[in-house]
Protein backbone atom coordinates (compact mmCIF):
# COMPACT_ATOMS: atom_id res chain seq x y z
CA UNK A 1 0.00 0.00 0.00
CA UNK A 2 2.84 2.35 0.86
CA UNK A 3 4.49 1.60 -2.52
CA UNK A 4 1.30 2.49 -4.39
CA UNK A 5 0.98 5.76 -2.48
CA UNK A 6 4.62 6.63 -3.16
CA UNK A 7 4.23 5.83 -6.88
CA UNK A 8 1.05 7.94 -7.02
CA UNK A 9 2.76 10.91 -5.34
CA UNK A 10 5.79 10.65 -7.63
CA UNK A 11 3.52 10.51 -10.66
CA UNK A 12 1.68 13.62 -9.53
CA UNK A 13 4.98 15.37 -8.86
CA UNK A 14 6.18 14.56 -12.37
CA UNK A 15 2.93 15.82 -13.88
CA UNK A 16 3.11 19.12 -12.03
CA UNK A 17 6.81 19.44 -12.73
CA UNK A 18 6.26 18.92 -16.45
CA UNK A 19 3.43 21.44 -16.55
CA UNK A 20 5.67 24.08 -14.95
CA UNK A 21 8.44 23.37 -17.47
CA UNK A 22 5.95 23.83 -20.29
CA UNK A 23 4.86 27.26 -19.05
CA UNK A 24 8.50 28.25 -18.58
CA UNK A 25 9.26 27.06 -22.10
CA UNK A 26 6.26 29.02 -23.42
CA UNK A 27 7.53 32.15 -21.67
CA UNK A 28 11.00 31.62 -23.15
CA UNK A 29 9.49 31.12 -26.61
CA UNK A 30 7.48 34.35 -26.22
CA UNK A 31 10.59 36.24 -25.09
CA UNK A 32 12.57 34.82 -28.02
CA UNK A 33 9.88 35.76 -30.54
CA UNK A 34 9.76 39.30 -29.10
CA UNK A 35 13.54 39.58 -29.49
CA UNK A 36 13.28 38.42 -33.09
CA UNK A 37 10.51 40.98 -33.75
CA UNK A 38 12.72 43.73 -32.33
CA UNK A 39 15.61 42.63 -34.54
CA UNK A 40 13.32 42.68 -37.58
CA UNK A 41 12.32 46.27 -36.80
CA UNK A 42 15.73 47.69 -37.60
CA UNK A 43 15.92 51.45 -37.47
CA UNK A 44 16.96 52.20 -41.05
CA UNK A 45 16.91 55.07 -43.50
CA UNK A 46 17.48 54.84 -47.23
CA UNK A 47 19.86 57.22 -48.99
CA UNK A 48 19.62 57.54 -52.75
CA UNK A 49 22.20 59.57 -54.69
CA UNK A 50 21.20 60.43 -58.27
CA UNK A 51 21.86 62.83 -61.16
CA UNK A 52 19.55 64.80 -63.47
CA UNK A 53 16.29 64.56 -61.52
CA UNK A 54 16.77 60.88 -60.73
CA UNK A 55 17.58 59.79 -64.29
CA UNK A 56 20.91 58.25 -63.25
CA UNK A 57 21.23 56.40 -59.93
CA UNK A 58 24.74 56.78 -58.54
CA UNK A 59 24.24 54.88 -55.28
CA UNK A 60 21.51 53.58 -53.01
CA UNK A 61 22.11 52.43 -49.43
CA UNK A 62 20.00 51.25 -46.52
CA UNK A 63 21.65 52.61 -43.39
CA UNK A 64 20.97 51.53 -39.84
CA UNK A 65 20.49 54.39 -37.39
CA UNK A 66 20.62 54.39 -33.62
CA UNK A 67 17.16 54.24 -32.05
CA UNK A 68 16.15 57.14 -29.84
CA UNK A 69 19.08 59.34 -30.83
CA UNK A 70 18.60 62.62 -32.71
CA UNK A 71 20.45 62.16 -35.99
CA UNK A 72 20.68 64.65 -38.84
CA UNK A 73 20.97 64.03 -42.56
CA UNK A 74 24.51 65.41 -42.30
CA UNK A 75 25.37 62.84 -39.60
CA UNK A 76 24.15 60.03 -41.87
CA UNK A 77 26.10 61.37 -44.85
CA UNK A 78 29.35 61.95 -42.92
CA UNK A 79 29.28 58.45 -41.45
CA UNK A 80 28.45 56.61 -44.68
CA UNK A 81 29.79 58.63 -47.63
CA UNK A 82 32.85 60.65 -48.51
CA UNK A 83 31.46 64.18 -48.50
CA UNK A 84 32.54 67.80 -48.59
CA UNK A 85 30.38 70.55 -47.14
CA UNK A 86 29.87 74.25 -47.70
CA UNK A 87 28.40 77.20 -45.80
CA UNK A 88 29.82 76.19 -42.41
CA UNK A 89 28.82 72.54 -42.79
CA UNK A 90 25.17 73.24 -43.52
CA UNK A 91 25.05 71.87 -47.07
CA UNK A 92 26.57 68.95 -48.95
CA UNK A 93 28.85 70.16 -51.76
CA UNK A 94 30.36 66.84 -52.87
CA UNK A 95 29.40 63.17 -52.48
CA UNK A 96 31.99 60.47 -53.16
CA UNK A 97 34.04 62.86 -55.28
CA UNK A 98 31.10 64.21 -57.32
CA UNK A 99 30.68 67.92 -56.71
CA UNK A 100 28.28 70.61 -57.76
CA UNK A 101 29.80 73.13 -60.12
CA UNK A 102 29.33 76.86 -60.69
CA UNK A 103 30.62 76.44 -64.26
CA UNK A 104 28.04 73.74 -65.05
CA UNK A 105 25.47 75.37 -62.75
CA UNK A 106 24.85 72.20 -60.75
CA UNK A 107 24.19 71.61 -57.05
CA UNK A 108 23.13 68.78 -54.73
CA UNK A 109 19.37 69.04 -54.23
CA UNK A 110 18.15 67.42 -50.99
CA UNK A 111 14.72 65.97 -50.34
CA UNK A 112 13.38 63.68 -47.62
CA UNK A 113 10.36 61.47 -48.29
CA UNK A 114 9.76 63.35 -51.53
CA UNK A 115 9.66 66.78 -49.89
CA UNK A 116 12.28 69.41 -50.69
CA UNK A 117 14.44 70.29 -47.69
CA UNK A 118 13.86 73.82 -46.42
CA UNK A 119 16.87 73.77 -44.08
CA UNK A 120 20.44 72.56 -44.35
CA UNK A 121 21.37 68.90 -43.99
CA UNK A 122 22.93 69.73 -40.62
CA UNK A 123 19.52 70.84 -39.25
CA UNK A 124 17.27 68.21 -40.80
CA UNK A 125 16.68 65.27 -38.45
CA UNK A 126 15.86 61.80 -39.75
CA UNK A 127 13.38 59.22 -38.56
CA UNK A 128 13.37 55.46 -39.17
CA UNK A 129 12.15 54.54 -42.67
CA UNK A 130 12.96 58.01 -44.09
CA UNK A 131 14.02 58.16 -47.73
CA UNK A 132 16.82 60.71 -48.15
CA UNK A 133 17.52 61.77 -51.73
CA UNK A 134 20.43 63.79 -53.05
CA UNK A 135 20.15 64.67 -56.73
CA UNK A 136 22.82 66.55 -58.69
CA UNK A 137 20.69 69.08 -60.57
CA UNK A 138 21.14 72.09 -62.81
CA UNK A 139 20.01 75.53 -61.72
CA UNK A 140 19.32 78.65 -63.80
Amino acid sequence: MMKKLLVALLSLGLLFGCSNDTSTNDKQKNNNSQAVEQEEKEEIVTVIVTKNNGEEIIEEKEIEIEAGKEITVMDVMQENFEIETQFDGAFVASINGIAGSEEEKTFWHLSVNGEEAMVGANELTVEPEDKIEFDLQKYE
